[in-house]
């Protein structure tokens, strides 16, 4: 019995020794972060933005940056994100509850460990949410109204965040960043 505890005691120890936790890398010893936007529209018009845009509303400059986790510790290429994708997620900020179907986009570029990687014209928009609930309700042909809140404008909070992979497979992702927009016929 004591010789069955013994062995017991010595696996317990050889499989918490398997668990430790300083062969494993978070994310690829890197964090995104989204530093600076500049050109965010606080108010848009749903009908000019068909009629002239194309349904796309932009960012004018928006910067990512590759942070390492350990400041002082070796940096190597291995750490550089490749950036594949962004999404954004609606709420309302008024009194409705319908909102547009999420923004999911493709990107490409490559954030360098200790870098930034700067997208210009980053598109927040498209024609599937304005032509979808409860933005097409302010289409002119439509009304010109929210038909959930009799109202002639609707305040969306916009939802973003950014995802890559580091050079060495790692999936990042960046906080959630939030902005809210003003939508008018």
């Amino acid at each position: 019995m004591r010789k069955t505890l013994l062995v017991l005691l010595a696996l317990s120890l050889v499989v918490a020794g398997c668990e430790s936790r300083t062969d494993r890398t978070d994310s690829g010893g890197v964090l995104l972060s989204v530093t600076d936007f500049d050109g965010l529209p606080v108010q848009a018009s749903v009908n000019a933005t068909i009629t002239g845009s194309n349904g796309l509303i932009t960012i004018d400059e928006i910067v990512i940056q590759n942070v390492p986790v350990d400041p002082n510790g070796v940096v190597s290429d291995l750490m550089n994100v490749e950036m594949d994708s962004y999404e954004i997620t609606f709420t309302r900020a008024d009194t409705g509850t319908r909102v547009p179907p999420a923004f999911i986009r493709d990107i490409f570029g490559v954030a360098p460990a200790g870098g930034t990687e700067t997208y210009n014209n980053l598109p927040i928009t498209s024609l599937e949410q304005l032509t979808t609930e409860p933005l097409s309700d302010l289409q002119f042909q439509n009304g010109g109204f929210d038909r959930e809140t009799n109202s002639d404008t609707i305040l969306l909070n916009f939802r973003l965040r950014f995802f890559g992979r580091t050079l060495s497979g790692d999936e990042v992702e960046t906080a959630p960043i939030g902005f809210t927009i003003e939508f008018v016929p």
